[in-house]
């Protein structure tokens, strides 16, 4: 239990969560211990909304599964839901839907299982404020009610997300934070869907199941964000993959080159990293790669272009960076890789805690090599050979 990848949260960020947590958890059991038995109607409306919803979810998951696309999130399609039960249920009722995104992070087995409890959390308490602000008892059905709940559900459970996630890496940039401008609107769009099939469920319940057609057609759409994404990112830490990074970086020095600022390219190796994949295991070598992409992520400066050149090699591109400021973010990482503790699982089945991880870093500086990005890169790969040659745990200017 102590190494659960939960207690390696900053103490902010950790305390943070776990507040959010625990408040979403003592209102779902004073909800479900203090409201009466729901009435017939009321079951009625709570089948054909979660009948259609998991129709809808369950029916695209099997055709992704069937076309062989990748892991998918269908939050656009439980906002959806979740806000036409606001309008249509009491609040224990409402409890029972929250079991569908709770269903899905179980069956999804997801690694970090904390993060998706902190936001089944967030998301909880900004349904239930939500409720309290339309009416707990009776739901006002008025446009501008409905329109005024939409927007604190959105606003509520982003701004819940964005502090717990600004908490945990506080370099982080702010589309990792709150999203892009395309998920918010696909989260209004959801909600207007959501809205108009809990109107519907009031009065004809059975006519509710017409949202099945473009709630579908959200929930496909919702994942475009994501799989553009996916095709940016590497699957393993999280970080820019090559064909992504080298893009950015070009595009970036092109621009430096024209105003004349000075830029730097990190190149970073993993030192005797096959000893711990033979050692210990591969999944803890993933476990190691992932960590240090956080690690680095959070050590290097803002702005800084960090991605994965595959294997255990990492490279970063720093903007307005003279030799010497290159020099002290490679130093600070190099020390920072060499504190890292890492909880993993080895080929025993046991709980290991990884240490002695060490990096050696390369290091080219467009005031020496110039804009063009394969100069840099063959600069700073020289100067990682040499630092390997020298011993290791080293940083060397090309």
């Amino acid at each position: 239990m102590r190494y659960w990848p939960l207690w390696t949260l900053r103490r902010s960020a950790l305390a943070y969560w776990l507040l959010v947590d625990a408040l979403a958890l003592a209102l779902v059991v004073y909800v479900i211990a203090s409201l009466p038995r729901p009435e017939p109607a009321e079951i009625a409306r709570f089948g054909v909304i979660a009948g259609t919803a998991g129709a809808v979810i369950i029916g695209s998951s099997i055709f992704s599964h069937r076309v062989g696309e990748t892991e998918r999130n269908p939050w656009a399609a439980h906002l959806c839901y979740l806000t036409a039960g606001v309008i249509a249920l009491p609040g224990n009722l409402l409890v029972l839907l929250l079991f569908g995104p709770a269903l899905h992070g179980v069956l999804a087995q997801r690694l970090e299982s904390h993060r998706w409890v902190f936001t089944l959390s967030a998301t909880a308490l900004s349904v239930f404020a939500t409720r309290f602000l339309v009416g707990w008892a009776e739901p006002a059905h008025g446009l501008l009610v409905m329109s005024l709940g939409a927007t604190v559900l959105l606003v509520v459970r982003a701004g819940l997300i964005a502090a717990g996630l600004k908490l945990r890496s506080p370099r982080a940039a702010a589309e990792e934070v709150v999203g892009e401008p395309i998920d918010a609107v696909l989260g209004i769009v959801a909600v207007s869907i959501g809205g108009l099939m809990g109107f519907v469920a009031t009065t004809t319940p059975v006519h509710a199941v017409m949202a099945a057609a473009p709630m579908a057609l959200l929930e496909r759409a919702a994942q475009l964000p994501q799989w553009r994404r996916s095709a940016q990112r590497d699957a393993k830490t999280g970080l820019a993959n090559a064909v992504h990074w080298d893009g950015r970086a070009r595009y970036e020095l092109a621009k430096a080159r024209v105003r004349e600022r000075p830029m730097a390219v990190l190149l970073l190796d993993l030192d005797h990293f096959k000893r711990v994949n033979d050692r210990v295991g591969h999944l803890a070598g993933d476990a190691a790669l992932s960590a240090v992409a956080v690690l680095l992520s959070g050590t290097v400066r803002r702005g800084d272009l960090v991605g994965r050149f595959g294997g255990e090699e990492f490279v970063v591109l720093l903007p307005d960076a003279e030799p010497s400021v290159a020099r002290s973010v490679a130093q600070r990482v190099r020390l920072a890789v060499e504190d890292l503790a890492v909880a993993t699982v080895g080929t025993d089945g046991r709980e290991h805690l990884l240490t002695g991880l060490t990096v050696s870093i390369g290091v080219a500086t467009t005031s020496r090599f110039g804009y063009e990005l394969p100069d840099l890169l063959v600069a700073a790969d020289a100067a990682l050979l040499a630092a390997k040659g020298y011993g290791r745990n080293l940083v060397e200017m090309a």
